[in-house]
């Protein structure tokens, strides 16, 4: 049961970066609370019987949560949002005069409000600011060149010194980590998160995945699984939004359940298109059931092609906005040998048009796509 006596919520970046407070005496509550701090990533919440002697405690913690058997001890504690009153008994009456009493915004009654309680405190402590802006790439064919275009853009992102994480979402496509020289790296692959379901802890998710070339990524490993959970997928891409920066996609052509989902979460979708008229008819499938979930969908050519196409026709003839043309780049198998991802060199085409992509995209001007073009080509 779960239960609101006032709409207020805490401002989005109140409490970013503390731990949750707990105020209880009855240990099997306690075990409870701590239990649900666990799920959602936080490890050490702030634990006493009464309102803390500690000056600021009360008002700094991001969410205090009350229990049932704690609530007269903190009636004259400070008015403040994000107090919750937490019980164990379905059938107290009194819980709401309580809640009332010390200006509860809700009043939880465990275990039926256990997972609503875990997103409250993963909210509370990982804040609610801005979630990172989401891009997925597709290949308009086989061997379009999305997945280097994927790394590139995830590349440029961290360049700028922003929060960048590269998913892979394509578990046919031999592994990103391949790219980036990290097949060795430590860290979690998708399978150990084909089980997620709920909600996954946006710090912890960063934290447990390899870190190569100042950025995150969270690719496949080499055993046989080739399927992501729509759980799974949701879950993840949730947690990775929450945690700000930017966000890049790798997807397969097909669409299934995960891509579905995928999609969903996506903000840009970019799909990559050779400069070839069987290029283009292949790629006119793929825009088809990709558009059929997502909305903005633009269009990167990659040239020059055999058939005398420039970027404007392929993207009129897929009647998809054009953001940019990237020029084959010499040297990407031999950068790769070395260790460097693409995009590494930051003169190449695929860092200019991934610098000139972000530029627009982070600022929000209507002009992304047109902008991007003309960046491109310099």
């Amino acid at each position: 049961m779960t239960g609101s006596t006032t709409q207020e919520q805490a401002p989005p970046d109140e409490g970013r970066g503390r731990v949750p407070l707990i105020v209880t005496e009855d240990p099997e509550l306690l075990d409870d609370l701590l239990r649900l701090c666990a799920a959602a990533g936080v490890t050490e919440p702030e634990v006493h019987h009464g309102v803390p002697p500690a000056r600021g405690s009360w008002e700094d913690a991001p969410l205090i949560l009350v229990g049932d058997d704690a609530a007269r001890r903190v009636r004259g504690a400070p008015r403040r949002r994000g107090l919750v009153l937490v019980g164990h008994d379905q059938d107290d009456g009194s819980v709401w005069r309580l809640a009332v009493e010390i200006g509860a915004d809700h009043v939880l009654r465990l275990p039926d409000a256990e997972r609503w309680l875990v997103d409250r405190i993963a909210d509370a402590t990982e804040g609610a600011g801005r979630p990172a802006l989401t891009v997925g790439v597709i290949g308009g064919r086989g061997g379009a060149g999305a997945s280097t275009l994927a790394c590139a853009l995830a590349v440029g992102a961290a360049r700028s010194g922003g929060r960048s994480l590269l998913v892979d979402g394509d578990p046919l496509g031999g592994g990103l980590d391949v790219l980036f020289g990290g097949e060795r790296a430590e860290g979690l692959r998708w399978p150990d998160f084909a089980a997620s379901r709920g909600r996954v802890g946006a710090g912890a998710l960063e934290a447990s995945l390899p870190e190569l070339h100042a950025l995150r990524l969270l690719s496949w490993d080499r055993g046989d699984a080739v399927v992501v959970p729509p759980e799974a997928m949701r879950a993840v891409l949730a947690a990775a939004r929450r945690r700000g920066g930017t966000v890049v996609v790798d997807l397969p052509r097909r669409v299934d359940e995960g891509v579905a989902e995928a999609l969903a979460q996506l903000d840009i979708g970019l799909l990559v298109v050779p400069a070839e008229l069987r290029a283009v008819a292949a790629a006119r499938r793929v825009a088809a059931a990709v558009g059929m979930v997502m909305g903005d969908l633009r269009v990167v050519v990659r040239g020059p092609g055999a058939g005398g196409l420039d970027e404007e026709t392929v993207a009129g003839l897929l009647g998809l906005p054009l953001a940019g043309a990237v020029p084959w780049e010499p040297g990407l198998a031999v950068a790769q040998v070395k260790g460097d991802p693409p995009g590494g060199n930051a003169r190449g085409p695929l860092a200019r048009f991934s610098a000139a992509f972000w530029e627009r995209a982070v600022s929000g001007s209507a002009g992304v796509a047109g902008a991007v073009a003309g960046g491109a080509a310099s």
